[in-house]
């Protein structure tokens, strides 16, 4: 089962490495902006598009497999249809703790399988307003 409590939500919020899966290079758009708030509250961002060889002043990887250090939780910004690859691609490393829907991306049986392997999963929500509301107002 998904996260769902404010407490495992925040647990989540806490870790630091963030890889962002469609981090966007365009400003305005919820996955360069959502990024660069994250960033702006002291966590360390990792983008992953294989377009853009740099987002918010850092190096763009093409792939989870392609980022050298450690990463803590995957943020998703692509459509629930490439989900299962993420999540392969996720559950490839050691390293990843989470692994993060972002609000409208859903996938109940690559949730389930990622669970399964033990990572912690949060659906259907938005790093950015669940921050704002467990941490920066904590």
């Amino acid at each position: 089962m998904p996260v769902e409590t404010d407490e495992e939500v925040r647990a989540a919020l806490e870790l630091e490495t963030v890889a962002v899966v469609g981090c966007s290079s365009t400003p305005g758009k919820d996955a360069h902006e959502i990024p660069r708030y994250l960033l702006a509250q002291g966590y360390e961002i990792v983008p992953v598009n294989p377009n853009a060889d740099e987002v918010l002043g850092r190096p763009a990887y093409d792939s989870l497999a392609d980022v050298e250090g450690e990463i803590d939780v995957v943020d998703v910004f692509r459509p629930s249809d490439e989900v299962p690859g993420i999540v392969d691609d996720a559950l490839a490393r050691e390293d990843v703790d989470v692994v993060w829907l972002q609000l409208g991306i859903r996938d109940d049986d690559a949730v389930a399988r990622a669970e399964s392997a033990g990572l912690r999963v949060v659906q259907d929500r938005c790093m950015k307003p669940e921050h704002r509301r467990l941490v920066a107002s904590a």
